[in-house]
């Protein structure tokens, strides 16, 4: 299929990226096709390493072909000789031999992430495949522009290579997965609608609790925290439901699951959220919240912190205190 058709028909299916932003998928590898180098990159984002995030995982493991065929697809499309699969170091050894099957003579390079979360974030996989510390960097300019060695690059996660894949072949019905898990039945990774309400994909999957609950939406560590009446609303971000039990959860032990990760998960480069999560987890960790203090540190992470990771950080924490605690 002629390159210019393929980004038409990504256009025309609507697809958007799956690793949390929902970039139109069309448009961007539009960006990468033009961007003027006469190298460019594909990079299939495979890090995923989110509490509670397991939906990419699933895919590498039960639908590795159509993934690395989206890759395939894209170094075609922008012209790109290299391919990178940037995968979490656990997945890797889970599936090593199958991976280098699935590739066969493909110009994929298969790089484990070393760094901590924060590599997972788009210019610190670059700094890292270019062998420096794990660290974002400042955009503009973007990757389509300048990426890996400097070069136009094309990034995607797991998911979003996968349905690609489908959209070449005429394949795509606009759905999308969803991982579901905590006090819930039946965890795992569902393929429903993309348009499905949160509350639509619980009943769908027999997951709805009979009891008083809130749900952490769009990330383990990261999502927004949504009491029962919130839940006619599509999932966001990486698609991830987790189910909490409003009577039986220990709201400190969870918060301070949160702080842990995101005080070990950061780059350590700007002082807002280095210092910002490792207070943030000081104080959950000895059960007393500071509200005047909490909120310094919440307007200085989000208003200060350099990348994404520091500025997300208080998400799940104000929305747990002012729809769970204060309640």
């Amino acid at each position: 299929m002629a390159k210019d058709l393929i980004i038409e028909k990504l256009k025309e299916s609507g697809l958007k990226g799956r690793g949390g932003g929902a970039f139109p998928v069309g448009l961007k590898w539009e960006l990468a096709k033009k961007a003027k180098g006469k190298i460019k990159y594909v990079i299939c984002n495979a890090s995923e390493g989110e509490p509670n995030v397991f939906k990419d995982g699933y895919l590498l493991k039960n639908h590795l072909d159509e993934v690395i065929n989206g890759i395939d697809i894209a170094m075609k499309t922008i012209s790109a000789e290299t391919g990178y699969l940037y995968i979490n170091s656990n997945y890797y050894e889970e599936m090593k031999e199958k991976i280098a099957q699935a590739i066969g003579k493909k110009k994929i390079i298969v790089f484990k992430k070393k760094a901590r979360y924060i590599g997972g974030e788009e210019t610190a996989i670059c700094e890292s495949i270019e062998g420096k510390r794990a660290e974002p960097r400042k955009k503009p300019p973007f990757l389509t522009d300048n990426g890996l060695f400097n070069c136009p690059t094309l990034m995607n996660n797991v998911e979003t290579f996968y349905y690609v894949s489908k959209v070449v072949q005429g394949k795509y019905e606009k759905k999308r997965f969803y991982s579901v898990n905590g006090d819930v039945e039946n965890p795992g990774v569902y393929e429903l609608p993309e348009e499905m309400t949160i509350f639509e994909v619980l009943k769908k999957t027999s997951n709805y609790p009979a009891f008083d609950f809130f749900a952490q939406i769009g990330g383990g560590a990261s999502g927004e925290i949504m009491i029962m009446e919130e839940l006619n609303r599509p999932a966001t971000g990486a698609g991830s439901i987790t189910i909490y039990n409003k009577k039986k959860t220990d709201v400190f032990a969870l918060m301070e699951r949160w702080a842990e990760f995101f005080h070990l998960g950061n780059c350590d480069k700007c002082v807002p959220c280095r210092e910002g999560a490792y207070r943030l987890y000081e104080m959950v960790k000895k059960r007393k919240l500071d509200y005047d203090i909490l909120d310094n540190l919440f307007l200085s992470l989000r208003e200060s912190s350099f990348c994404a990771l520091g500025r997300g950080i208080p998400v799940p924490f104000i929305s747990l205190i002012e729809k769970v605690i204060k309640k």
